[in-house]
Order: structure tokens, then sequence, then C-alpha cells
């Protein structure tokens, strides 16, 4: 995959993914802000703002008049908040780039932050924050989180507290926008069919009103962990959403590729580990996977399952099972062939559109700071040996870091202590 990163005077970052027979663009712009940034008083607000952005701008002073001109040329439009960046994104036929990067960088730069659009999206995020709390699935991320992190940002819900969301005021928004949307913390991404000679020249003119005050930091996240942990929230479920799981390390870490390699061993893909026991064999779960996110700091390998709430017990046996296999036993040669094809098949499927390379560069930019191309990516997978994955697994899979939270219809997970260990 072809990239080209550049630093424009102001220090903004461009990436520009030339994809010539697309007949799609994408324009993306990645501030390297969230949930990660905030503190108890203020959580929420990076993912406030993301709303607020979309509500009204300078050139665009209605909500529906960014809507109604995205919409009249066809255009996809969304953002996203996570613990470490927010993003916002348009994506429509590539005569319309200039549209497009005009809306969006108008968007970014100028919002209106109008008082009444204010309080009525206070009742819209609240809707929200209450939506996911009734999704188990959901929920029980948020319970983990909330564990391994209690007291720290990384613990903290990104969507924040209704209370919180409640007091926020315009001046708040207005001043956490103006203090992290700065040059040197934004990249923004154009992907797809545009004219490679100019477009730096668009891009570092629509932007040109963008601060260049230094970005600001993060508290860095502590890790303390000495015993297992979990946690269990009484819910009348018709099934239990469990989520185990152990700490690992930062996305900059050269162990990261053993460790997707050993998230997908044991449960990514339908002839994994734990989905060929727990569901072929057991018939215990309709869902089960596992997987690794890392972030600038930490990170977390998981397992997430639904679970019958008879067979709780049985589920959580399994896992440690399998985890502990890993620790015990060398994968072989056929398994981690098939484990480096499955990443490498699915790495590349996952860049076909404009959007998809545009949050593949733009992720890494703004967690890693840097980007690697794909083929980077999978050669450093397919260097990985039997004997990394079992090393790792014995660095990782500890009772130390061992972790699990539980959503269903039980008081306390007493009962189910006696697997819960590895």
């Amino acid at each position: 995959m072809n990239f080209i990163k550049t630093t424009l005077q102001s220090g903004l970052r461009l990436v520009t993914i030339p994809m010539r027979d697309n007949p799609a663009v994408t324009v993306l712009v990645m501030s390297e802000v969230g949930s990660k940034y905030e503190n108890r008083d203020n959580n929420g607000i990076s993912h406030f703002l993301e709303h607020m952005v979309f509500k009204g701008s300078e050139k665009r002073p209605k909500a529906s008049d960014i809507s109604r001109e995205l919409d009249s040329i066809g255009a996809h439009y969304n953002a996203f908040t996570a613990q470490e960046f927010t993003g916002y994104y348009a994506k429509a036929d590539k005569k319309h780039i200039g549209s497009i990067l005009d809306i969006v960088s108008d968007m970014y730069l100028n919002p209106l932050f109008d008082e009444h659009e204010v309080q009525k999206e206070k009742g819209v995020i609240i809707e929200e924050i209450r939506m996911y709390n009734d999704l188990p699935q959901k929920k029980v991320q948020d319970e983990f989180l909330a564990l391994l992190y209690d007291g720290q940002p990384a613990g903290m819900n990104i969507a924040g507290t209704e209370e919180n969301v409640r007091m926020f005021t315009r001046e708040q928004l207005a001043d956490y926008r103006q203090k992290y949307y700065v040059a040197k913390g934004t990249t923004v991404i154009v992907a797809g069919a545009f004219d490679e000679k100019t477009i730096a020249g668009k891009v570092e003119q629509a932007f040109a009103g963008i601060p260049d005050d230094p970005k600001p930091g993060k508290a860095p996240v502590i890790e303390a962990q000495t015993a297992p942990r979990s946690r269990t929230l009484f819910k009348e479920t018709d099934q239990a959403h469990i989520i185990i799981g152990m700490r690992t390390f930062g996305v900059n870490d050269p162990r990261i590729p053993a460790v997707n390699l050993l998230a997908t061993i044991l449960g990514r893909g339908m002839s994994s580990r734990l989905f060929s026991k727990m569901r072929d064999q057991l018939g215990i779960c309709y869902y089960i996977k596992a997987d690794h996110e890392a972030f600038t700091d930490h990170g977390v390998l998981t397992t997430v399952a639904g679970l019958d709430n008879s067979r709780i017990d049985e589920g959580i046996k399994g896992i440690m099972e399998e985890c502990k296999r890993l620790k015990d036993e060398s994968v072989s040669g056929e398994e981690l062939r098939k484990a480096k094809d499955y990443i490498a098949g699915t790495t590349m499927l996952e860049l076909e559109t404009s959007d998809a390379r545009a949050e593949f560069c733009g992720f890494q930019e703004a967690i890693k700071g840097r980007i690697e191309d794909p083929n980077e990516l999978i050669d450093k997978i397919n260097a990985v040996t039997a004997d990394d994955i079992r090393a790792l697994a014995r660095q990782v899979c500890v009772n130390e870091g061992l972790n699990m939270a539980m959503i269903g219809r039980f008081k306390d997970d007493s009962n189910f202590r006696k697997h819960f260990s590895l």
C-alpha cells in the first residue's frame, strides 16, 4: 500500500494514500485526544465535543446545513471517539473531494457550540449512555476496563457519566477544543482518487486557521495488580456475558506480533481453539472470540463470550484450560502457519476501500506516531516462532494480570472462583 506522510508548515501531519482507479475518496481528520486525556470531573467531554462538531459551524450554522450538504452529494460521514483519539470523516465520489475537504475542515476548525444545541445534545448523549448500559455485551466491556483501571482515565467510560454530561457548559467544550484540537495533535488522511500534485496545498489552505499551540499530554497508565480480580454485575439476562483478560503492553512493544498471533490461535476465526472447544465441542455458547488491543502505554488480551447461565463453571474452566495450554505446549507448525495466513489474509481484505485505508493509517499515526505498511506488519508476524508464542504466554497468562468481568443472574462470582486461575 502506497502512502506519503508530510508535516505541513503549521505542524499538522498529512497522510495521502493514492488509489488511482478507486471511484471514491475519503477525508479523515484524526485528533490525538480521547477519554484518556480526561479526569473524573470532565470524563465524557471528548465524546460530547465529537457530537457538537456536527451541530453547526461558521459556514454552516445549523446541523441540518452540514447533513444536507453531505447528503446532497451522496457522502458517507460520521465520527468516533476512543481512548486516545477522535476522528471525523466523509467519503464521496472522487469529484466531490473539494466539497468534503471544505466541510470536514470547517466542522473541525469552526464549531459554533450554539447554547440551544449544547443543551439539546445532552439528552441525546444521555440516551446513548443508557442504550449501551442496556446492552450487556457492551456494558461488560465497560465493567472490565473499570476493573483493570479503576480510578484512572483508562478505566472510564468514553461516553462519560450522565452527571457529567448534564453539567458540561458551552465554555468548557470550547476551551477543551481550543486546547487539544491543535496542529501538532492533528493528522489529516486523504485516501482514494485525488490529484496528488495539488492535494497538500488544498489541505494546507483548508486547515490554515488551525492553532499551532503545543499539544498537551496525558497521565500514564499505572499497572499495579498483584492477584486475580473479578467483578460481577447482576442483570436479568437469558445469557451470561463474560470477559476474561490479561494485561499486556503498549503498541510499540516488539512483542506485539507475537501477542496478535497468540490471540488468533486462541480465538479468532471459526477454527480457533476456543471456538472449536466452546461452541463446536461443548455447545456452550453462540459467540466467543479472543482479541488484543494495544494503546500507547498499555494493552489487554481478552476473551469475550456469551454463555449459558447454567454452565458458567464449564465456560470459565474451558477458557482457562486453553490459556494454560498455550503456556504448557508449543504450537504446532501447521497451526502457527494457519494463524499467520489468517492475519495476512484478513489484513489485506480489510484494506479494500478508501475509508478502511484511511483508518488503517490514521489509527497507527495517532497511537504509534508512525505508520507501518501492511506488508511490514505481515513480515513481523511471519518472523514469530512457536517458542516466541510459548514464552509470551508464560509472561502474560499469569494470575498477577488475570481479570474477569461478568454480567448475568449472579449476585457474586464466589461459586466460579475455583476455576479462575492460571
